[in-house]
């Protein structure tokens, strides 16, 4: 699935399931990820999470105009670290009205281990 989104492509992010209410992204861990200790850089875990959550309420058709939208708030723990393999951002709208949307979001490993938790309010613009 194609995104029109320079920085996360730069990364080596990939958009891999994008529907109503939920987004999905996939990165493989490389080298300039990681911080000094070897581990998947916080910064970019925060990308991610802001990532997904931000698509999962950005949601339109085919044939129909993008949509965009801006971070309102973004709360992360961070539970785990991961220094190689594959991470899968996921984003799942929890509430949504006019403008607003809140989101909750998982980042986990290939393995399945529960790497960080996010959740945010986003603005549709």
């Amino acid at each position: 699935m194609q995104i029109n989104n320079p920085f996360l492509q730069s990364l080596g992010i990939e958009l891999i399931h994008w529907v109503e209410g939920e987004a999905e992204f996939h990165m493989p861990i490389q080298p300039q990820h990681l911080n000094r200790q070897g581990m998947l850089h916080g910064g970019l875990i925060a990308t991610l999470l802001d990532a997904a959550c931000g698509y999962a309420g950005l949601y339109s058709g085919e044939h129909e105009e993008e949509t965009h939208g801006v971070t309102v708030t973004l709360n992360i723990s961070y539970l785990s670290a991961a220094r190689e393999g594959t991470v899968i951002a996921r984003g799942l709208v929890s509430r949504s009205g006019r403008n607003l949307y809140f989101v909750q979001g998982t980042l986990v490993s290939d393995q399945g281990e529960l790497l960080a938790t996010a959740q945010g309010a986003f603005k549709r613009k």
